[in-house]
Parts: structure tokens; sequence; C-alpha cells
């Protein structure tokens, strides 16, 4: 675990840097993503990283590692659905048409 505590806005900080890095977009809703961001913080807090609030970890680094965001499975995700598991991350697209995320199915075997 990190000596390091993040804050929801420390948080934050990262999605958006993941999204610049990957050319994506962030969900618009604000309270949707605050919600997240603090599911973040709260891992990280927890578990030393960045593990997706929307998914069942076990706190292993290890055998979380495929869950820690952004998770592998976002990009095949966003090609494909236009967002990503969770919906905090947005294909340039699927942002600019309005849409708003719905149910994908689960890639993470298990």
């Amino acid at each position: 675990m990190s000596d390091k505590s993040k804050t929801v806005a420390d948080a934050t900080a990262f999605v958006d840097a993941v999204a610049a890095r990957n050319g994506w977009r962030v969900n618009r809703d604000a309270e949707f993503t605050a919600d997240i961001a603090a599911g973040l913080a709260t891992n990280y807090n927890r578990y030393g990283y960045f593990l997706c609030p929307c998914r069942d970890g076990d706190g292993d680094r290890a055998s979380d590692r495929d869950i820690i965001c952004p998770c592998q499975y976002s990009t095949a995700d966003i090609a494909e659905h236009g967002h990503c598991f969770c919906g905090l991350y947005l294909s340039e697209s699927f942002s600019n048409s309005g849409s708003n995320p719905e149910p994908i199915p689960e890639r993470r075997p298990g």
C-alpha cells in the first residue's frame, strides 16, 4: 500500500489525465464522475492503487491487475460500445452523440 493517501481531487486529476492520454472523454455527468472518483480514491487509500470501483477486487494487486483503472478491458469496450464498463470513459464520437452509457457485457472472466 502507498504511504500517500489520495483525495477525490487527486483521483479526478488521474481520470482526466487517463482520458487525455488515450484520446477519450470523461463522462459529462458531474455527480456520476464525482462518485467514481470518490470510489477510486477510497480504493487507492485502501489498496494502494486505483482499483475500479465498479468491479469486485480482492485487494491483491496481482489478481486485480486487470481491473486497475483504466482496466485492461476499457479499450475494447470503448471501441465496441463507445464507453468503458463503468461509463466513466467515453469515445469522442460517443461523447459527441449526447448518448448516455448503458450497461454493457462484462469482459472480465470469472
